[in-house]
């Protein structure tokens, strides 16, 4: 057993490097008097109790001095890649480690020597993931065993070390392989030096080096506060009842190397063994390697042998004529360079679960970056062809930037499940796991809970977190505040803020990513720790995309997309009705019925361009053919808009200004966007032909500005390319200009190829909803919920665009809405029957089973019909809880019974047992009678208004009358218009409106600016609401359902908007409709969609 601290031989215990005792003044370490490393350190991934952020901690290190530090969170690795990565841009050594925190001891902070220790440690925590439930993994003292001979252990001492302390530093010795050194913390409290030297007699009785550890919670000792209401929201406590909870002082801090050494003066070799421990555990995150699943490349050839045989096949089908030039000249410098990067086994992935998809019928396309590729193309990965378009390759893959691609491919939302239990039946779960996903504290998450900490009322508490919409800071204003009747000058009330502004962004726990995954050649958990996923048989690992791309590590985004599923019902539809089989690729293209309606700005639905945004832009654009539709999705976008590109384009187009270039070279670049540049392509285009920029530094230019509020260092980007510039003969302040336009880019632009692919399922939505509207519209309903809008509007547009809708009924309608045959219509569209799956309270299951048994020809005696709720009860097997929902949707119609009466009868039925199914609850008994004799009653006729209030609450819609049609006699009386008479307006006439709302929206870049829709029944009206009038009229803007808006009409060619001057809440006009209505506002459930 000998050797000292810093040895890498041996096992199990090891003397000190020298025996601590009190008095020495013997310097640590070097010395110098000065440690140079901190151990013992907690972030935020010790969810609810380390109060900074891995990078807080990480570059306060550095700043103070300290040469290593270990961040360990309890039982994850979570964390340690924003470690890793802040300790590299900051220059200090970060000591990967992980504090494991046993059922049955005490912590023990690992920390693994080399690569095996880093697996072991990994696969440990892993273990210990998959025994216990979510977010509280299992882990035992016996597990330390699992530990290889590569890994140090730092045992943590409690805060009242007993003689069991002592046992325990001897069973942890006795039982792993690993160093094992014994821990000690100061905690200011009066009694360390009792503590210390309790912990020195043990330490020497089990010949273990007495270990100095920081035990840090947060990177300054501002950020107590914080770390006692973590505490306290951990532990359902309120802070004047939390008692011991509390931290005792603000001690916990990230300390001076110095101040360390001063604290510890009398156990210098405490620091000594710190340092010691930190130099022996060389494995950093980087020697992490990533060996790429096998499988990819079947038949015996190599992975890049099959990629390239794959992609020149491809080739051939896309271009049956030949493959052109340019293509072939594509393909092969970036086969090249996927060689030289060894990507291929990725591609190949990519390619496998495209091929599967398309084998099963399932729609998908791959977007982003990854349009840019000639190679994705070609491999049926993307729909962007390189011979229509100008790729640039570097902006999807660059040797320079050292990262791997990222492919998104969007798949149909309802059939995914089926490709993603494809991934794993052909890698197996020990190698396939979905990528985590950080959930963190926005701002109304925050609000609730901190307040709920100081002891606030529930009432305050909603009243705080409900003026957080659209804001993502320190919640919100005085002003915000005093509207609600909340005092922002209070003590509790400003201590609540400054903490939401503190705690906002913070990690509360981790997620499953959408469908990003991580496939490997070996085991998956000794790469990352991974969890059960809330999906039986998933796993998740535990790090986000962003630890992937820091690490390198390749990942595949298995993403869904409901317009896919939409466009899927929509052929079927079409097959079905109009005997029409259509693909992606065969519907017509360059129709000008579909184009002459988007110019109109009628694209409800339709995908990407239904945002009222682009509903505005559509007519003032005029677009004409699909490279317009790349322009339309792409211009709406912050990057277009903060870099001051829009409103030039727009001019242009209209031939308002010249179109002039700069020099023939930019001519080439931004010749199809009229010398403005509108894409992140030309972006980086200009910055390699304007510049000279290399291609990989146009993309490192491109990052920069997306990350220049954080990291500052554009400017050497800024110099490099107004220099290039001005020196290839282009003026200055040009420059200037599109320095800045690149830099709104950075905030948020679309590539070309992403607007190219996305734009395609534009123009395919929009030539059905041109063409076939009932087909659109019903499969727009069953792809429910997705969009903008809710089903209540698209039946509304449905009814605009001809078509009848006929309600929900449960002799007639299927789970699904369908179409019916309309003799009556004259442009030969069918009628939309409302599917039973918008009836509120009723599942699928039952609902699936009404309608199949509805058609059950053995039924002979009474036919395939049903004949009273009692039969559908018998028949189809369902509940009388069903049987309610239906009726509170007036689903009985074609029975003879209306809603009062329908209900009073299934009421009948369920009298016993109201919840079970019948074949349980009366096994014994004839359904028919399960009414007994009720007395004949006359039920009195329900008004309209109840009627409609009563469809709201049980469908969330009305085919009997829109609320604001029956209310728009009261509402006159009272000084209100409908919205419809704004359509007859002059521009700059001031109105009084009024109508329902049933869309808000405020985009991250209309500064403040709120955009809301009211809807009358006849017609929809966009409303700005400018960022004073928001604070102003809060209340009104986000609780009405029925608004009142007065302001004055402004017009532009055919783009109408209200321009708000003032709001008013008129819910109280709900009270004409019905008595509930009248009484609870929020029963009508007249909701509208609301996006930030």
């Amino acid at each position: 057993m000998g050797g000292t601290a810093s040895d890498t031989g041996g096992q199990g215990r090891l003397p000190p490097a020298q025996t601590p005792g009190h008095g020495s003044d013997q310097g640590s370490g070097q010395g110098s008097g000065q440690p140079l490393a901190l151990l013992g350190c907690y972030s935020n991934f010790t969810f609810l109790a380390g109060a900074s952020h891995p990078a807080e901690m990480i570059e306060t290190a550095a700043a103070l001095g300290w040469q290593a530090i270990g961040v360990a969170d309890v039982n994850s690795l979570a964390g340690i890649v924003r470690a890793h990565s802040a300790a590299r841009d900051a220059g200090i050594r970060l000591v990967v480690g992980s504090r494991l925190r046993p059922v049955d001891g005490p912590d023990v902070i690992a920390h693994p020597v080399d690569r095996a220790g880093y697996e072991a440690l990994s696969v440990l925590l892993s273990e210990a993931n998959m025994r216990g439930s979510k977010a509280a993994p299992v882990l035992y003292l016996a597990d330390l065993a699992r530990l290889t001979a590569g890994t140090m252990l730092l045992v943590m001492p409690p805060r009242h070390p007993d003689a069991a302390h002592a046992t325990q530093l001897g069973r942890i010795c006795d039982m792993t392989a690993a160093r094992v050194f014994a821990g000690a913390v100061l905690y200011r409290d009066g009694g360390d030096e009792a503590r210390l030297a309790m912990l020195a007699d043990m330490a020497k009785s089990q010949q273990l080096p007495l270990t100095a550890a920081g035990d840090a919670l947060y990177h300054s000792p501002t950020r107590r506060p914080l770390a006692d209401v973590l505490a306290c929201i951990r532990e359902g406590q309120r802070l004047d009842s939390a008692g011991a909870l509390l931290s005792r002082n603000a001690e916990r801090q990230v300390l001076a190397p110095d101040e360390m050494a001063r604290r510890w003066r009398h156990w210098p070799d405490a620091l000594a063994n710190a340092d010691a421990l930190a130099a022996a555990c060389h494995f950093a995150m980087d020697d992490l390697s990533y060996e790429y699943p096998a499988e990819v490349a079947p038949g015996g050839r190599n992975a890049m042998d099959e990629l390239e045989y794959q992609t020149w096949n491809g080739a051939r089908e896309r271009y049956p004529d030949g493959i052109p030039e340019k293509v072939e000249s594509y393909l092969q410098r970036e086969l090249l360079l996927i060689a030289k990067l060894k990507f291929a086994p990725y591609f190949l992935t990519v390619f496998d679960i495209v091929r599967f998809a398309r084998s099963r019928g399932i729609l998908c396309q791959g977007r982003g970056s990854a349009a840019n590729s000639a190679v994705c193309y070609c491999l049926g990965i993307t729909s962007v062809d390189p011979d229509r378009s100008q790729p640039l390759f570097e902006r999807f893959i660059s040797e320079a930037r050292g990262e791997p691609p990222d492919i998104d491919v969007d798949f149909e939302h309802e059939r995914r499940e089926e490709v993603i239990q494809h991934i794993y039946a052909k890698y197996g779960r020990t190698r396939a796991g979905l990528t985590a996903a950080v959930i963190t504290y926005r701002s109304r998450s925050a609000l609730r809970e901190v307040a709920k900490v100081f002891g606030l009322s529930s009432d305050v508490q909603a009243a705080l977190s409900g003026q957080a919409w659209g804001r993502e800071g320190g919640g919100p204003d005085d002003a915000a505040l005093r509207a609600v009747g909340i005092d922002p000058v209070d003590r509790r009330i400003a201590l609540v803020r400054r903490l939401v502004t503190d705690i906002s962004r913070f990690p509360r726990h981790l997620s499953q990513h959408v469908g990003g995954f991580v496939i490997t050649r070996g085991r998956l958990d000794h790469l990352c720790p991974i969890s059960p996923a809330a999906m039986e048989g998933r796993t998740v690992i535990e790090w986000d995309k962003d630890d992937l791309d820091a690490l390198g590590l390749l990942k595949v985004d298995v993403l869904a997309l409901g317009m896919l599923s939409c466009i899927r019902r929509a052929f079927g539809l079409l097959v079905q009705h109009y005997k029409r089989p259509l693909t992606l690729a065969s519907v017509p293209p360059e129709d000008t019925a579909t184009y002459d309606m988007l110019c109109a700005g009628k694209s409800v639905g339709v995908f990407q361009v239904e945002s009222r945004a682009q509903m505005a832009m559509l007519p003032r654009l005029q677009p004409r053919c699909f490279h317009d539709l790349v322009v339309q999705v792409a211009i709406v976008r912050p990057g277009p808009i903060q870099g001051d590109m829009v409103h030039p384009y727009l001019r242009r187009r209209a031939g308002l200004e010249k179109v002039s270039y700069p020099s023939d070279a930019l001519r080439n670049v931004l010749d199809r966007t009229l010398g403005v540049p509108l894409f992140q392509e030309q972006a980086m285009q200009i910055a390699i032909v304007g510049a000279g920029f290399t291609g990989s530094e146009a993309d490192q230019l491109r990052r920069a500005m997306a990350t220049f509020k954080k990291h500052g260092d554009v400017s050497k980007f800024h110099d490099k390319m107004i220099r290039g510039m001005v020196a290839r003969g282009y003026d200055a302040d040009f420059a200037e200009r599109c320095f800045r336009q690149i830099e709104g880019f950075g905030t948020y632009g679309f590539p070309e190829s992403h607007a190219a692919s996305f734009a395609l399922l534009v123009y395919v939505s929009a030539w059905i909803k041109c063409h076939y509207p009932d087909v659109f519209i019903c499969a727009l309903l069953n792809a429910q919920p997705m969009g903008f809008y809710s089903s209540s509007q698209l039946v509304a547009e449905a009814e605009r665009s001809g078509i009848t809708v006929r309600p929900i009924d449960v002799m007639y309608s299927d789970w699904d809405s369908t179409l019916e045959a309309d003799p009556a219509n004259r442009d030969g569209r069918h009628a939309l029957r409302l599917g039973l799956r918008l009836v509120k309270g009723l599942s699928e299951t039952e609902g699936t089973r009404i309608a199949a048994s509805r058609a059950d020809t053995s039924y002979a005696e009474t036919g395939a019909a049903y004949t009273s709720p009692a039969d559908i009860m018998r028949r189809a097997d369902v509940s009388a809880k069903a049987l309610e929902a239906i009726a509170r949707a007036d689903g009985f119609n074609s029975l003879g019974l209306n809603r009062r009466k329908a209900l009073w009868e299934v009421r009948a039925l369920a009298r016993q047992r109201w919840h079970e199914l019948p074949l349980f609850a009366h096994a014994t008994r004839r359904h028919d009678d399960l009414a007994g004799d009720e007395p004949a009653v006359t039920l009195p006729a329900a008004r309209a208004g109840e009627e409609v209030a009563a469809d709201y609450r049980s469908l969330g819609l009305s085919l009997k009358a829109h609320p604001v049609t029956l209310l728009a006699e009261p509402l006159a009386a009272a000084g209100w218009k409908t919205s419809a008479a704004a359509l007859d307006a002059r521009d700059g006439q001031r109105l009084r409106l009024a109508g329902l709302v049933t869309m808000r929206q405020r985009p991250g870049t209309a500064k403040g600016t709120v955009f809301l829709t009211l809807e009358d029944g006849l017609q929809s009206l966009n409303v700005i609401i400018w960022p004073k009038l928001t604070e102003t009229y809060r209340d009104a803007m986000l609780q009405s359902q029925i608004l009142g808006v007065v302001g004055r009409i402004q017009r532009e060619k055919a783009v109408l908007h209200f321009i708000a001057d003032a709001l008013f809440n008129l819910n109280g006009f709900l009270g004409h409709l019905d008595a509930e209505s009248g009484r609870d506002h929020r029963t009508t459930r007249m909701r509208s969609r609301d996006f930030r």
